[in-house]
């Protein structure tokens, strides 16, 4: 018998109608719209593809979109001062700066001089923190649409083994904090595990993020637990895939993202959602 099949597009289509509503009541109440700019630097094609569907994502559900494109070669300090200048405009509740940049653009610094109230992406450190110190306020994207939609497909977290294959400070890291607050035993594994297949065949949920097409086999997967794939990788031939081979994969897990249509969809909404909550806050204070 064949895996669930987790519908992202679903989740976040469902997700996004009551963000809408949402920021219809703020403008109604408070008058308020909220505002995310969108600072892009140079042509990458895949950036400029993520930075349409945001804007279009952001005009559905009624927020305020400021798409600000920068030359390729863009001095370092120039993008600086545009962060600067937004963190201090009062019509934008977000920022979101579209990695990765030039390399002569430091994105850490970048990140940095982020107003951490402002920055939607939940990547400053002082967010990240937050994070750590089980005060979330502005959560990394991927990791919360993962979390929404365990959720919504009616996974029980608690007592669970979960494995997260990738340690970035994008998804893995602050997965395995999220996971962790649903009291899961959580494993992370890395470019440095042995023996991957140990770890993962044990796991109830599995989240793979790494970047490598097919690297999550049927062999590697426990039978019935719950696979999140959150790779996105281009083949020579053009078609996305993700981390997990997913028709062999769901053959033995008890439901899986596919790829596309699972996580992705759901970052963008949470993107919006992270918007919305920021121009909240921004009222209270």
């Amino acid at each position: 018998m064949s895996a669930e099949r987790i519908d992202g597009k679903k989740a976040a289509a469902d997700l996004r109608k009551e963000i809408g509503a949402e920021v219809k009541k703020l403008k109604e109440e408070h008058g308020v719209t909220p505002g995310l700019a969108v600072v892009l630097v140079g042509e990458d094609p895949a950036s400029q593809v993520y930075v349409r569907n945001k804007h279009r994502a952001c005009k559905n559900a009624g927020i305020e979109s400021r798409d600000i494109r920068l030359p390729e070669d863009t001095p370092h300090s120039e993008v600086v001062a545009k962060v600067k200048e937004l963190n201090e405009d009062p019509q934008v509740h977000g920022i979101l700066v579209q990695l990765p940049t030039p390399e002569q653009v430091d994105d850490e610094e970048i990140i940095n001089t982020i107003a951490p109230e402002k920055d939607v992406d939940g990547f400053h450190p002082v967010n990240m923190g937050k994070l750590l110190s089980g005060q979330p306020e502005m959560v990394p994207c991927t990791p919360k649409g993962v979390m929404h939609l365990l959720d919504v497909t009616g996974v029980e977290l608690e007592g669970k083994e979960a494995t997260i294959v990738g340690r970035s400070n994008i998804v893995g890291k602050p997965q395995a904090m999220l996971l962790l607050y649903e009291h899961c035993t959580v494993t992370m594994c890395h470019s440095r595990t042995r023996d991957l297949s140990e770890h993962t065949s044990r796991a109830d949920i599995l989240v793979s993020a790494v970047g490598v097409p097919g690297l999550i086999t049927a062999d590697m997967v426990k039978e019935g637990a719950v696979v999140i794939d959150v790779g996105i990788n281009r083949l020579d031939d053009g078609s996305l895939a993700g981390d997990v081979a997913y028709d062999e994969v769901k053959e033995v897990a008890g439901a899986v993202t596919p790829v596309p249509g699972g996580v992705g969809p759901m970052t963008i909404a949470m993107l919006l959602r992270n918007t919305l909550e920021a121009t909240k806050r921004s009222l209270e204070h």
